[in-house]
C-alpha cells in the first residue's frame, strides 16, 4: 500500500520506516512490538506500514479509531486472526462474521447482561475473601500468579460450577501454553506460514488445546446427562436458544466457554497483577484507596450493591487498564468501497489501531505515564475523547465479558487492598505482548498487614 492508493492527500498519509523486501516492517514489529507501534503514533495520525505481505495503515486519532470499531461487520471484515488464536478460540463469537457472528453474539449476550453479572458478584468476592484469608503479613508472593490463580477460580466456578473442582491448574496449564504459542507466532514469521506446517510452537498448542477441549466436553456432558440447571454460564450456554428454536452444538458451547473463560481469567487477572504494581510505587493513590475501602467497608466483604459507593477503586481499575490494556491491539481489513475519515481505503489494506499506544498518547492524557487515577473523576478536566480509551474494543464486536471484567476487578481489589499492602520490590517490570498483555517477569511482593493503617486514615480523611 502507499499513499497514493490508500488515502490520497500529501497531508493524509505519512509513510512509515523503512521496509525489507519481502518482509515489510515484520522484524522491526516482532522485536518490540509496543515500541514499534509507538513510533507509528509518533510519526502521525494515518501511517502506511508493511507487516510482511500486508498492506497496513495504522491509525492513532480517536475519531479515526471508533469508524475502525465501529465499522467491523459493515465497513472492514473482521481481521484473520493467525492458525493458534484460531485453533484455541474455535469459531466462537470472537472469530466468527456475518450471520453466524450475529448468530452466536445473541444467543452468549444474555448470560453477561448486568442481572446475570449481578449473580456472580458473590462468587467473586467469596473467592477473593478466601485469598485474603490464606495471606499471611511478611508473606512473599508472585503477585501475577496469585492473581491469575484467583481469576482463575473464579472464572471457573461462575462458568462450569463444582464439576472441574480439583482440576483448575490442567485448565489453567494449557492456557498458559497456549498463551505463549499465540504469542510466539503472532511476533514471528509463522504468522504467514500454512496450517500444515508443523512448528515446535504448534505441536505444544495441539496439547494444551487438546487438554482443554477434553475438560470442556467432560463438563458439558455431564451437565447434559445430568439435566440439572445451575446459576453457572454453562447453564445459560446449554439452555440458549436462537429465533429458530435452536441451540448451541457441543462445539459452539466449547468455542464460547473457552472465549469467556479467557475473558473472565486472563485479562482480569492480568490487570490486577498490574494494579498492584502501580499502587505499590504510588503510595498516595494507594492510601486514598486504603481510606475509601476503610470508610465504605469497615473490613467487611464488598457486594455488589458497594460498587457504587466505591469510585475511586473503580478508576483504579480504569487507569491501570488505561496504562497496561490487556488487548492492546484491534484490526479490520477494508472492503471494497472502504473509506476512513472521508478519504478511500484500497480493498485488502488492513486498519491497524492500539490501545497501548492511543491510552498513551499526551494529546488526550497529560502526562500520559503517570498513574493518576482521578483522571476518571465525573467532571474531570480534561475530558477523555470517546474511542481515546477502548480497552474493551468497541461497537458492535466490543468485548460481551466487559462488564463481568470491571466487577470482578474492583470486588477483587477491594476485598484483598482492605486488608493487605501488596509491596513489589523496586525493579520494573515490561510488559511482554501475546494474547494479552502480560507482565515480563516475575512480580515478587511482600504482604504488609493493613489494619494499622486504618485509624490514621480515617483521621487523615476527617481532617480533609
Amino acid at each position: 500500500m502507499t499513499a497514493e492508493t490508500a488515502l490520497p492527500g500529501p497531508d493524509s498519509v505519512v509513510r512509515g520506516p523503512r521496509r525489507l523486501p519481502g518482509l515489510g516492517n515484520l522484524p522491526a514489529f516482532a522485536r518490540d512490538p509496543l515500541a514499534f507501534l509507538t513510533g507509528l503514533r509518533d510519526r502521525g495520525d494515518l501511517v502506511d506500514w508493511r507487516l510482511g505481505p500486508q498492506r497496513a495503515l495504522f491509525v492513532s486519532r480517536p475519531e479515526h479509531i471508533g469508524e475502525l470499531l465501529t465499522g467491523v461487520e459493515t465497513v472492514f471484515r473482521h481481521p484473520e486472526l493467525g492458525w493458534a488464536f484460531t485453533l484455541l478460540l474455535g469459531d466462537g463469537v470472537v472469530t466468527s462474521e456475518g450471520p453466524a457472528w450475529r448468530r452466536k453474539r445473541a444467543l452468549v449476550q444474555p448470560a453477561v447482561r448486568p442481572r446475570q453479572v449481578r449473580s456472580y458478584a458473590g462468587t467473586m468476592a467469596e473467592c477473593a475473601a478466601a485469598l485474603a484469608d490464606g495471606w499471611r503479613p511478611g508473606q512473599c508472593v508472585d503477585v501475577r500468579r496469585e492473581m491469575l490463580a484467583l481469576t482463575q477460580r473464579i472464572a471457573v466456578r461462575t462458568l462450569f460450577g463444582a464439576e472441574t473442582a480439583g482440576r483448575e491448574d490442567v485448565i489453567g496449564s494449557a492456557m498458559d501454553v497456549a498463551q505463549r504459542a499465540i504469542g510466539a507466532e503472532f511476533r514471528g514469521l509463522t504468522l504467514f506460514l500454512p496450517a500444515w506446517v508443523p512448528t515446535p510452537g504448534r505441536r505444544a498448542l495441539r496439547g494444551a488445546v487438546g487438554v482443554i477441549d477434553a475438560e470442556v466436553g467432560r463438563v458439558t456432558e455431564q451437565r447434559r446427562h445430568s439435566g440439572e440447571e445451575r446459576d453457572d454460564l454453562l447453564s445459560r450456554l446449554l439452555a440458549a436458544r436462537d429465533e429458530e428454536g435452536r441451540p448451541l452444538s457441543d462445539k459452539e458451547v466449547r468455542d464460547e466457554a473457552v472465549t469467556l473463560y479467557i475473558g473472565g481469567h486472563e485479562t482480569t487477572g492480568t490487570t490486577l497483577a498490574w494494579a498492584w504494581y502501580l499502587l505499590s510505587r504510588n503510595p498516595g493513590a494507594r492510601a486514598r484507596l486504603g481510606r475509601e475501602l476503610a470508610e465504605v467497608l469497615g473490613g467487611r466483604t464488598p457486594s455488589f450493591d458497594d460498587l457504587r459507593l466505591l469510585p475511586y477503586t473503580e478508576q483504579v481499575v480504569k487507569e491501570t487498564l488505561r496504562l497496561y490494556p490487556p488487548v492492546w491491539l484491534m484490526t479490520g481489513i477494508a472492503k471494497e468501497g472502504s473509506t476512513l475519515g472521508g478519504l478511500p481505503l484500497a480493498e485488502g489494506t488492513v486498519v491497524w489501531s492500539s490501545q497501548w499506544s492511543a491510552h498513551r498518547d499526551a494529546r488526550w492524557f497529560p502526562d500520559p505515564g503517570a498513574f493518576r487515577p482521578e483522571r476518571w473523576e465525573v467532571g474531570a478536566e480534561p475530558a477523555v475523547p470517546d474511542h481515546a480509551w477502548f480497552p474493551f474494543g468497541g461497537g458492535a464486536r466490543a468485548c460481551l465479558g466487559a462488564r463481568f471484567a470491571m466487577v470482578e476487578a474492583v470486588l477483587v481489589l477491594a476485598t484483598l487492598a482492605q486488608r493487605f499492602h501488596v509491596d513489589l520490590g523496586p525493579g520494573e517490570v515490561a510488559p511482554r505482548t501475546g494474547l494479552t498483555l502480560q507482565p515480563g517477569s516475575p512480580m515478587p511482593a511482600r504482604l504488609r498487614n493493613v489494619e494499622q493503617d486504618i485509624p490514621e486514615a480515617r483521621l487523615t480523611r476527617t481532617q480533609e
